[in-house]
């Protein structure tokens, strides 16, 4: 499957922790979508990223996470070690789904759709590092956020709620 035969980002399957497939479609409204490393320097975003499931989650805000470990290895762990790791350092009850590969010929579809959308600056490409982000909204559009943003930058913040608008 080419980038051009996608289907739309919220219908591109998914697998999460224990197996089964999904879709950001199965949200019922915007997801932040974000790759995620246990063992990087910017895993206190976890705590954030939380933060903002609970802040938005009952108005049908989901963060999802995917665990990758591309990036210097840094999620090397099974998904039972990446899940505990997440529940007792951070209390994360946001989804953390399966190992994926975001970058390169073997990178999940999801990711090849996401990676379209240009950052602020007007970046599109490579996923940069752990804990990039990608607001995708309940039409399918994607705002991309850069892994340096952390989750509570007024301007994540901002574009959250107007996705929940």
């Amino acid at each position: 499957m080419t980038s051009s035969d996608l289907p739309p980002v919220r219908d591109i399957p998914f697998t999460d922790a224990e197996g089964a497939e999904h879709t950001l479609a199965d949200f019922d409204g915007p997801v932040l979508v974000v790759n995620v490393a246990s063992k990087c320097g910017l895993a206190p975003q976890y705590e954030q990223l939380e933060e903002l499931q609970r802040t938005y989650g009952d108005r049908g805000f989901a963060v999802v996470g995917f665990p990758c470990n591309q990036f210097m290895g840094q999620e090397p762990g099974s998904m039972e070690q990446i899940l505990e790791y997440c529940s007792t350092t951070w209390g994360v009850t946001f989804p953390v789904n399966d190992k994926l590969k975001v970058n390169g010929p073997n990178a999940h579809p999801l990711y090849k759709a996401l990676k379209k959308t240009k950052d602020g600056r007007g970046k599109a490409g490579r996923v940069a590092w752990n804990f990039e982000k990608f607001l995708v909204g309940r039409d399918g559009s994607v705002t991309r956020f850069r892994p340096q943003q952390k989750p509570d930058d007024p301007e994540i913040v901002a574009a959250i709620e107007a996705s929940l608008a």
